[in-house]
């Protein structure tokens, strides 16, 4: 089955954007492999302000697929991504359960949380950047339930980079949601 994976940079202070959503201090390591990166997926999940803040144009590979989560954008007005505006998790089973490379959880913040209360996220892996910005959107938005991770890899860059990546532990998350659909259902 495809793992949907959180890959994202995030400053030392847990923000994956800033105040207004300038990503401008990111910084490029030489040493990082984005071919390789990138070539570990074929299918984007983002969220409507992620969307609205890619350079217009859409993604340049046909390879890739885009799923927009989006209860106000209407597919007819983006036809170059696949809007999904309910059936979050029906949707993301549907997508797993089919053949392909892993899916990349590209952003942001709102849609990782509303995946990871799902038991929709695999991964989290992320690229701490030496930088403190003060303030931003957060890497998990509050309220957010707790989850459990395991430590996979780590490693440190010259530019100073830490790269993390850890594997969420799901199996309490889904029983606790199953009971609790259980007891209101």
């Amino acid at each position: 089955m495809r793992r949907v994976r959180y890959c994202v940079a995030s400053s030392l202070d847990g923000y994956i954007a800033g105040p207004h959503g300038e990503f401008d201090w990111i910084i490029m390591d030489p040493d990082i492999d984005f071919g390789a990166i990138f070539s570990q997926f074929d299918t984007f999940l983002m969220g409507r302000r992620t969307y609205e803040g890619m350079p217009k144009g859409g993604n340049a590979d046909p390879q890739v697929r885009t799923l927009v989560f989006s209860r106000t954008l209407k597919q007819q007005d983006h036809r170059d991504v696949t809007i999904v505006a309910d059936r979050e998790d029906e949707v993301l089973k549907e997508l797993r359960a089919q053949p392909g490379k892993d899916i990349w959880l590209f952003g942001g913040g709102a849609l990782f949380g509303s995946l990871l209360a799902i038991g929709q996220v695999d991964s989290v892996e992320v690229a701490v950047i030496p930088v403190l910005l003060g303030g931003g959107i957060p890497l998990l938005p509050a309220p957010a339930a707790r989850r459990t991770l395991s430590l996979k890899a780590h490693r440190v860059y010259n530019t100073g980079i830490v790269s993390l990546e850890y594997d969420v532990n799901n199996s309490a998350a889904t029983k606790k949601s199953a009971a609790k659909k259980r007891r209101s259902g």
